[in-house]
This record gives C-alpha cells, sequence and structure tokens, in this order.
C-alpha cells in the first residue's frame, strides 16, 4: 500500500493577498475575504508536515488578471510560487506577454511549465516539456500537461505568434503509453481544457488515473468518476484548493479522499510569503488604492449571461464614444467588488490588459452572426467545441434565444434599442479588444486614444453607477 496526497491550486489570475470572493447562497450572492499566498502555503506547508511529500500542481491562469501581474509580465510572481514548492503548471492567459516572455518565466520558475498540444508552426516541434516522471513518496508519478487549446482561435494574435495549439486529445494515448514504459505508477493529466471538455477527454481516452482540470471555475465539492479516472477542479482566484488523497496497491487506486478546501481570512498567513508579497505590493499601493467613484451594486462576475461588473465597463465605453451598442469579451476572472467606494486596483482587476477603446460599424446581420457564433462557443452540444468564457458582454442590444436549439438557430428575436434588429441596416458600436468583436465582423474599425480603465474613471467621476443587470440576453 503507497498513499499520495494531491494538491491543487488553478485559475490564480495574479491573486496575491486576500480579496473578495463571491458565495453562493439560499439568498443569492454574497461576498467574503478569501485567498492569499501566505494562506495557501500555510496550508501546503501543514499538509507537507502532516502527510510528507505531496504533488502541488497549478493549472495556469496564473502570470495575469492583476496590476503587478500585468505590470512586471508575471516576473514578480516567480519568487512567490517558487515559494510554495510547486511541482509543474500549464497554461491560458500565462502567454499573454507573448511566447517568448513565458519561456522566460519558465527558465526563472522552479518547476516546468508542461503542454503536449502546443507546437512551433516553423519546425513542429514542441514549445514546452510534454510531461515530467517524479517519485513522491514511494510513488513513480508522471504528470502530462495540456494547455488551454482556444488561444491561437479567439485570444489576441501576439498571445500565439509562431505557435499553433491542438485539444490534446489526439496525442495523449501515445504519452501515455510511454510514460507506462518509463515505469509510471499514476498518470495524471494536468489541464487547461475545462471541465466540460476535460469530462470529454476521459470519455474518449482509457489510462488516465487523475485529471485536474482548470479553465472553468468550476468549485467541484465532491470528485468526478469517468469510468476508472478521477477529475477534480478547484474554484478561482486562490480562494479554493482541492486536496486529493490516494491510497494505491500494485499501481491501483483503491481508495479516494478529495477535500475542496476554502482559503478563508481566519487561515493564519505564512510571515515569510507575507513579507515577499508586500514587497511586490507596497510600490503600487498609493496609485491603485486611490478611489476613483462609487458603486451602488456588487461588481460582480458570477453568472453566464450578465453581470454588473462589465455593465460598468460598457457603460463607460458608449459615454465616451457616442455609439449604440458596447462589446466586451465575457471574461470569467475578476474579483468582486462591494457596493460602495471603487479604487484604481478595482478597476485594473476589471480589466487588467487596460486597451484601448475601439469602435467600428456592423450591419444588423454580422450582429446576428457574431451573435450566434458567440451563442455556440459558449454553449455547444459538443464540448470540445466550446471557447469561452461566458457569453459575449454587451449593453445597447437585447436578444431572445434558446439555449438548447443547434448552432446557428438560437436567437429568436434581437432588437437595438428599442427597434427590431434591421439585416441591412449599418450600427455604430463599441468594443475593446477582438475577443468583443473580432475583427471579420464590421469595417472601419479604430482603436481611439483612450484606455478603458480611463474611460471607467471619467464614468465614475460624473455619476455612482448602479445598473446591476441590463438583461441584455433573455433565455426562453
Amino acid at each position: 500500500m503507497k498513499n499520495l496526497t494531491i494538491l491543487q491550486m488553478n485559475d490564480l489570475h495574479g491573486y496575491l493577498d486576500l480579496h473578495n470572493e463571491l458565495y453562493y447562497d439560499d439568498k443569492g450572492i454574497r461576498l467574503a475575504k478569501a485567498g492569499g499566498l501566505p494562506r495557501i502555503r500555510t496550508i501546503a506547508d501543514s499538509i507537507r508536515a502532516e502527510k510528507g511529500e505531496i504533488l502541488f500542481l497549478d493549472n495556469g491562469d496564473t502570470f495575469h488578471g492583476t496590476y503587478e501581474a500585468v505590470e512586471s509580465e508575471g516576473a514578480d510572481l516567480v519568487p512567490l510560487l517558487n515559494d510554495l514548492s510547486l511541482d509543474a503548471m500549464t497554461f491560458h492567459w500565462d502567454i499573454a506577454y507573448g511566447p517568448d516572455v513565458l519561456k522566460e518565466r519558465e527558465k526563472e520558475l522552479s518547476y516546468p511549465i508542461l503542454a503536449i498540444n502546443v507546437y512551433h508552426k516553423e519546425t513542429g516541434g514542441l514549445y514546452m516539456k510534454p510531461y515530467m516522471i517524479k517519485e513522491i513518496s514511494g510513488v513513480k508519478v508522471a504528470v502530462i500537461g495540456i494547455a488551454c487549446n482556444i488561444i491561437d482561435k479567439t485570444m489576441p494574435k501576439h498571445f500565439s505568434e509562431g505557435l499553433y495549439f491542438t485539444n490534446g486529445l489526439e496525442e495523449l494515448p501515445g504519452y501515455i503509453e510511454e510514460v507506462r514504459q518509463k515505469g509510471a505508477e499514476l498518470v495524471v493529466v494536468l489541464s487547461h481544457l475545462g471541465f466540460p471538455q476535460d469530462m470529454e477527454l476521459l470519455t474518449r481516452i482509457d489510462g488516465v488515473d487523475v485529471l485536474i482540470s482548470g479553465h472553468t471555475h468550476n468549485r467541484i465539492q465532491e470528485v468526478v468518476k469517468v469510468k476508472d479516472a478521477l477529475l477534480i477542479q478547484s474554484g478561482s482566484h486562490g480562494s479554493f484548493l482541492g486536496k486529493l488523497d490516494l491510497t494505491l496497491d500494485q499501481g491501483k487506486v483503491t481508495d479516494v479522499k478529495h477535500n475542496l478546501l476554502d482559503v478563508s481570512e481566519d487561515i493564519p498567513e505564512h510571515e515569510e510569503t507575507k513579507k515577499h508579497i508586500e514587497n511586490v505590493l507596497a510600490p503600487h499601493r498609493d496609485f491603485l488604492d486611490e478611489t476613483v467613484g462609487k458603486t451602488r451594486v456588487i461588481l460582480h462576475r458570477g453568472t453566464s449571461l450578465e453581470y454588473s461588473m462589465d455593465n460598468l465597463l460598457l457603460s463607460s465605453l458608449l459615454k465616451e464614444t457616442g455609439a449604440e451598442m458596447a462589446f466586451s469579451n465575457g471574461w470569467r476572472y475578476g474579483a468582486p467588488v462591494d457596493a460602495g467606494p471603487v479604487t484604481r486596483r478595482d478597476l485594473h482587476q476589471i480589466i487588467p490588459v487596460n486597451p484601448p477603446v475601439s469602435i467600428c460599424e456592423l450591419t444588423g446581420k454580422e450582429l446576428q452572426d457574431m451573435i450566434e457564433e458567440n451563442l455556440e462557443k459558449t454553449y455547444s452540444r459538443s464540448p470540445l467545441d466550446q471557447m469561452g468564457g461566458y457569453v459575449k458582454r454587451a449593453l445597447g442590444i437585447k436578444v431572445y434565444f434558446k439555449v438548447e436549439n443547434p448552432n446557428g438557430q438560437r436567437i429568436q428575436a434581437f432588437f437595438v434599442g428599442e427597434e427590431k434588429l434591421d439585416p441591412d441596416k449599418v450600427y455604430k458600436a463599441c468594443y475593446v479588444t477582438n475577443q468583443g468583436i473580432p475583427e471579420k465582423y464590421g469595417r472601419n474599425h479604430e482603436k481611439l486614444p483612450l484606455k478603458a480603465i480611463d474611460a471607467m474613471e471619467h464614468f465614475l467621476k460624473e455619476e455612482t453607477f448602479d445598473l446591476y443587470e441590463a438583461d441584455t440576453y433573455v433565455l426562453i
């Protein structure tokens, strides 16, 4: 009999310190403080003190999402992550600064970044190592990485310059066989495909013992079993960790215990890590902690169809541009902001890349096609065709749709303002990033000399925000 503990951190999104987290209860949404690397280190060290060696894995979406992460292109996070004694990670938004920068971050880390599904276009060679094999607590473990596969399909082009991505399903069986031949007793897949995609992977591919899932921010309370494989996913923002205790007998998992750990405010902070984090945060505090306005409603990204956080962003874009409608991507990340004062830090957590505001013109037919495409990428019947994010965020339009309908047939009614959509009419739109309006839609695309965060600051200087729900999308 052998025992192994696996600890998971997924979708940290650059959150180093205590922050607001969104919880659901019988009365709706509530906020509480959670997270912070000093508390995560306390938990990890406590488990190591009890269990000895553990396998500590990070699913990626780590080096992006807060001002400090973006300003340093992830570099300021490296020593803090090394303090946690992680064993491996894979990636998604971590490549936002370009492939060369992520390779630099990998050199600085004390553990590898793994991906079997990312290739150099020129040579066809792998961009990162595909797997690692390590003996932990007497168990020879193989960890096989799968990076997020949508990076070259829906993300800004510079993220994937010189690279192409697959979903990894074709490659995975060969790597499973390879690590088994090298003596691996336990095969762990570290994936950033997303929970629906990972479930589909396990229905198609045998030989995986454990799948550590990320990307979709699911808070899985009980381990999911698919055939002989175990799957967990553990929230986001470092507000939760997943703990999996395994007993193995002759290479077979005979007992499983799983806990979704809440990184709550009452957990003591590791003093050394706390000091390191303060050194990262301190230079930016005066700038980021300045109050720039007020909100009467909670700003959050906790629902699939619409959230108040992006209603603030889009309201600001409309006010600055005078456009008829506004669009942004359906981002999942971003710690919620309670009603009351709004700081500059809060705005950078809404849209940390702070892109320019853009405008363009679209026909009614293009609008309908764009929204239908986005609904398919969010709710496709085939998990492998889902490429979210949540639904594209919008103001100035109203869409009634049936989620169960096939691709291209979901929208039942579409309005711009108070008028029914005219397929031949040309409409003026504003947006941020090509995830708001992809380049293939519309014409006369123009980036304005105005950044998204400046637009929100201008808006909040003049009025208190209070648009919690606009009912842009109505599920019928």
